[in-house]
């Protein structure tokens, strides 16, 4: 066959079917009248077989070239119900593909320099979906591609610009993780309603509805609810939370650390009295910490002074208010009192005096100072969806279910989380990031401990694989997110993320160095069609630079004859030369020219494969009916 040779002619017509069609009538000729061909029946036996076999190979032969020129203008759709997406242990699907190679980068030079749009002159299905179909007709037998479970904590990449593909393969890696039975997470900014049937259709499929969460900001009243800040190792976590989401360069440097003490003192105040910490609790005492610093000293002061009060009251009948500091005047009384005792003891609390000292800020100063937090915390607690992320734990009235991350990984739970980002995209990015560190802090806590199956048993050191789908990552992903990456696969979290260009990366992060930081800890790449060249090299530059590919230059030559005597007037010299060039094993154009639904896939430490992604086309009508309106309003609005 041609691949014996050193140039492989596959744009050729099928000259083997001219051979196997001689073959074949000889064969039979043989078998059938031998002896009109003067030989014996059994001569002509061996003859018809020995024929028969040629023939058939030949005409498989001819067959593999005819196939592979159709599927360069041509491939089959490709759809599955996620029932019969493929299965094998320790594995994950992708697709349908091949492992590129060398000979399938000489194979679309050859196309380039041949013309293939002689080969076919009508419109096919998948020009349909734009792109060039040669980049996957190169090898007509496809195999199932796979992507090793062990090799999901190193993270992975998906590229891809919009409409072409990115949430269609997040259904099909989302369908595998619910039906393995993992905790999956799957965080969706924008709201994409056939993402949100897909993850309830699947839990249902496998028996786990019971196990399935939806937290979505655009739909409150049916809507789980989750304390971004509710939950922390270390206490000065919640402060980072919330001061993460701040602008932290140039002069607004100072404005984040004022904020981020601020927010500091009043989460150590409010986990000493017993309290959960929320948006809404920091909000109210951020604009009058003369309550919390009354509720603090009432619970403080008894174990240190037992006649505190009537200290107090001494202090307060001695107080003149027009001797007071101006920013004191419009303050109580009791107060002030209760600011100058703490002050007069010789007995040290941090609380109380941090709490002393927010007190004793000029409001107008302090107003200033906390101007960037403000905002941001008015945001977070307007609206409804205020009583999503500060849940009031104490009413029993309200039946939606409250969840922490510690909780959904011990119970393998799914969790569906819509940020409606397109309403609002600073709250939806506040919060997403809150998640993020968030689920760092508890992955800090399971490599420590492991899980927890309850809370009468030991930790022991074991884990629950976290599948986390990053849809949109961009959108959410800050300073908090690096280290979910950097320390978090060792606690068997495994981040999928999914974005249009790197460019949202670099833009969300403000830095070209952490964006980086944040690619060198994503293993593996999968890169649908990408329109932006940048984001294209940074698939194509982890490829080995150079493979070599082979031509055929013809040459031809004439030249006269100098001896006017000679009866040869002339020569001439025609020839092809095999040359051999370097060449990338892809390049940028070949990313931005994919079809839809196709995507390069860079596994193992740098194999590169090609893959088809599956369409799914399940029946989703039996899916809950609170589910299928908000699905229904999420497709109006767009």
């Amino acid at each position: 066959m041609s691949k014996h040779y050193p140039i492989e002619a596959m744009l050729r017509p099928p000259i083997e079917w001219w051979s196997a069609a001689v073959c074949g009538i000889t064969g039979a000729t043989a078998l059938l009248i031998p002896h009109d061909i003067y030989i014996s029946r059994t001569s002509g036996i061996l003859l018809g077989v020995s024929c028969t076999y040629i023939a058939v190979k030949r005409f498989c032969q001819g067959l593999y070239v005819r196939r592979y020129q159709k599927n360069l203008v041509a491939l089959p759709a490709y759809s599955l119900v996620s029932s019969a997406l493929p299965k094998a242990h320790g594995k994950l699907f992708l697709g349908k593909g091949f492992k590129w190679q060398a000979t399938h980068t000489q194979r679309l030079h050859d196309c380039a320099r041949a013309g293939i749009e002689k080969l076919s002159s009508q419109k096919t299905a998948e020009q349909v979906v734009g792109g060039n179909p040669i980049l996957h007709g190169v090898e007509p037998n496809e195999t199932d591609v796979w992507m090793n479970l062990n090799d999901r904590v190193g993270h992975t990449l998906v590229l891809g610009t919009t409409r072409v593909g990115k949430t269609r393969l997040l259904e099909v890696l989302v369908s595998q993780d619910i039906e393995r039975g993992d905790c999956v997470v799957v965080l969706d900014p924008k709201g994409d309603a056939g993402l949100l049937r897909r993850i309830v259709f699947e839990a249902v499929r496998a028996g786990r509805e019971d196990d399935l969460l939806i937290f979505h900001l655009g739909f409150p009243s049916v809507s789980a609810r989750y304390n971004p800040i509710g939950h922390f190792a270390r206490i000065t976590e919640v402060a980072n939370r919330v001061a993460n989401q701040l602008p932290g360069s140039g002069e607004s440097a100072a404005f984040k650390e004022f904020g981020w003490r601020f927010v500091n003192i009043i989460t150590r105040a409010l986990v000493a009295l017993g309290r959960v910490p929320d948006y809404t609790q920091i909000q109210r005492y951020i604009l009058n910490i003369d309550q919390l610093l009354l509720d603090y000293c009432n619970l403080w002061l008894p174990t240190v002074d037992s006649s505190w009060k009537s200290t107090v009251q001494s202090i307060e009948n001695e107080i003149n208010m027009h001797d007071l500091p101006i920013h004191l005047r419009n303050r109580s009384k009791r107060m002030v009192a209760i600011a100058h005792y703490i002050q007069r003891c010789d007995f040290y609390n941090p609380i109380a005096d941090g709490l002393c000292s927010a007190f004793n800020y000029d409001k107008t100063y302090f107003d200033k100072i906390t101007a960037s937090l403000l905002p941001l915390l008015e945001k977070l607690t307007a609206g409804q969806s205020a009583e999503l992320i500060s849940p009031d734990y104490f009413n029993l009235e309200d039946k939606r279910p409250t969840f922490d991350w510690m909780q959904v990984i011990r119970g393998k739970k799914i969790v569906y989380i819509g940020l409606d980002a397109l309403s609002d995209p600073t709250v939806a990015g506040a919060i997403g990031n809150s998640m993020f560190s968030d689920l760092c802090s508890v992955a800090g806590q399971l490599y420590k401990f492991g899980v927890q199956e309850s809370a009468d048993e030991a930790p022991v050191k074991t884990f629950h694989p976290v599948c986390v789908h990053a849809d949109e990552f961009n959108e959410l992903i800050g300073e908090d997110f690096i280290p979910l990456l950097n320390k978090a696969g060792g606690a068997q979290f495994q981040v999928t993320a999914y974005t249009q260009t790197w460019s949202d990366v670099e833009a969300s992060l403000g830095n070209r160095a952490k964006a980086g930081q944040v690619g060198g800890n994503l293993n593996t790449l999968i890169c649908l069609r990408v329109l932006d060249e940048e984001t294209a090299k940074l698939f194509t530059n982890k490829l080995p630079q150079r493979v070599v590919i082979k031509s055929l230059m013809e040459a031809s030559s004439v030249s006269d004859t100098a001896n006017m005597g000679s009866d040869q007037d002339f020569t001439s010299n025609n020839e092809d030369r095999l040359t051999q060039q370097e060449v990338p094993m892809i390049t940028p154009d070949d990313l931005i020219q994919l079809p839809k639904g196709q995507a390069f896939v860079l596994l193992n430490g740098g194999e590169l494969y090609k893959i088809r992604i599956p369409l799914t086309e399940d029946d989703m009508s039996h899916i809950p009916q609170a589910v299928e309106g908000i699905a229904n309003l999420l497709e109006q609005r767009v």
